[in-house]
């Protein structure tokens, strides 16, 4: 799949999951208080990135102050224990914060062995890159990515394909 196609993908189901605009606040809201039951560190202390790929996704997570060293700690800390359950097939993490019908989660479940899934420490928090050769994963990725800009808010933000 082209960067430009992912792109639009990913621009597609943001609009189209969020339909005429009603309840979003609401649905934030929601998503906030599962997401501090499973997630150690502060949401509003940090921002999450997904980036589509031609070959998969990106997932960063900073503490929003880099001189924050519980927060990068609590965010390498989790995201490190999650691309190991992630790379066993284990998205309960995602489907409690998110939902079991979220966009991509039962074809990554599915298809977890497919996936690649690296974690890395960056500047201030970490990254984990999910790679594949099959197409309707790198689209699930996408999916799957685009639901938790949508559902996360200010906490997240979607990264630009490289050019």
């Amino acid at each position: 799949m082209s960067r430009d196609r992912a792109a639009a993908v990913i621009v597609a189901l943001a609009l189209a999951a969020c339909g005429s605009g009603g309840g979003g606040g609401d649905r934030q809201a929601e998503i906030a208080a599962r997401g501090a039951d499973v997630m150690p560190f502060d949401l509003d202390a940090t921002t999450h990135r997904f980036t589509p790929l031609a070959t998969g996704l990106e997932q960063v997570v900073v503490a929003d102050d880099p001189a924050d060293g519980a927060q990068v700690a609590l965010v390498r800390g989790h995201l490190r224990d999650e691309a190991g359950r992630f790379a066993r097939g284990d998205y309960g993490d995602p489907a409690a914060i998110h939902g079991d019908h979220m966009p991509g989660l039962a074809a990554l479940e599915a298809g977890h062995d497919a996936v690649e899934i690296a974690y890395a420490d960056v500047p201030a928090g970490a990254r984990i890159t999910y790679t594949t050769a099959d197409a309707a994963l790198v689209e699930a990725l996408h999916a799957w990515g685009a639901a938790q800009v949508r559902d996360h808010g200010a906490q997240a933000e979607a990264g630009r394909p490289a050019s």
